[in-house]
């Protein structure tokens, strides 16, 4: 989902429930998200689990 949409959405929402103090913190975390996803794109991370080989014989250690 784009941060922006997510925003605009959750802000509704925290107004129609009567918390529009909530909206300060709606907007700290959408640019926390935003700035992380820019980040990945920066250093081309995919956010992907390891590439090490599966742990075929069921040890979990």
């Amino acid at each position: 989902m784009d941060v922006a949409n997510w925003l605009a959405r959750a802000s509704e929402d925290a107004e129609a429930r009567g918390l529009p103090q909530l909206k300060t913190l709606l907007e700290t975390l959408a640019r926390s998200t935003q700035a992380l996803r820019d980040a990945d794109a920066e250093f081309g991370h995919p956010a992907a689990p390891s590439s090490e080989p599966a742990d075929t014989n069921g040890d979990s250690r």
